[in-house]
């Protein structure tokens, strides 16, 4: 059944629209008597704050991480009780600052040697580049929720949710755009798209209804 729809603009990524849909849908079921305990959904609503939400709400995500995330350089390994990191010639590249990046607006922490520790390192040329003369990156903000996370969707029960949701959640999609009248909405302005989508919910859900009883 669909328990929860609604139109969104275009102009934010779907990992923006995942908090507002999950206070809503949160008190909807709620108010029906159903714990609601695992959030599924596709790389598009990956993100560190979403991660950090899910667990704050109590739910626990199944949300495979984009391609570009990384929990550090390759080679480097994480010292979780001191917060740094270890190069491979063992060198430590300690924790310096908290930062907003302007381009993705999210929260990330930087990491930075000092050119002593790098002077005449023989992996120098291929770690630093031709003009840098320390050790210099950034990391997602929310490293430990990636983690958790990433563990959950790789492991034996992350396998069933993925069937779960490839066979229950996406192919509602498929038959709303094709059955359900939702492959191209004609209206002008959000307000009457809205209207569209409910009404293809409730064919959806009727119907489903029907065959049930």
């Amino acid at each position: 059944m669909i328990t929860d729809i609604k139109a969104y603009h275009a102009d934010k990524k779907d990992n923006q629209c995942l908090q507002d849909i999950t206070g809503r849908l949160k008190d909807r079921l709620h108010h029906q008597g159903l714990i609601w305990r695992n959030c599924l959904a596709d790389t598009g609503y990956s993100s560190g704050e979403n991660y950090a939400f899910l667990e704050a709400e109590g739910l626990e995500s199944f949300i495979p991480p984009h391609g570009t995330y990384k929990g550090g350089p390759k080679g480097f390994v994480y010292n979780r009780t001191e917060d740094h990191y270890i190069c491979p010639q063992g060198e430590v590249i300690p924790f310096k600052k908290v930062f907003l990046d302007h381009r993705t607006q999210t929260k990330k922490k930087e990491y930075r040697s000092s050119s002593k520790q790098c002077k005449g390192c023989p992996l120098a040329s291929q770690c630093l580049g031709r003009t840098a003369k320390e050790k210099k990156f950034s990391v997602t903000y929310y490293r430990e929720e990636y983690e958790r996370n990433n563990k959950r969707v790789n492991s034996e029960r992350g396998s069933y949710m993925k069937g779960k949701r490839q066979s229950t959640v996406e192919p509602v999609f498929g038959t709303l755009t094709q059955f359900m009248g939702l492959r191209k909405i004609n209206t002008i302005g959000i307000a009457q798209a809205n209207k569209v989508m409910h009404l293809s919910a409730m064919a959806y859900n009727l119907k489903k209804y029907l065959k049930f009883t």
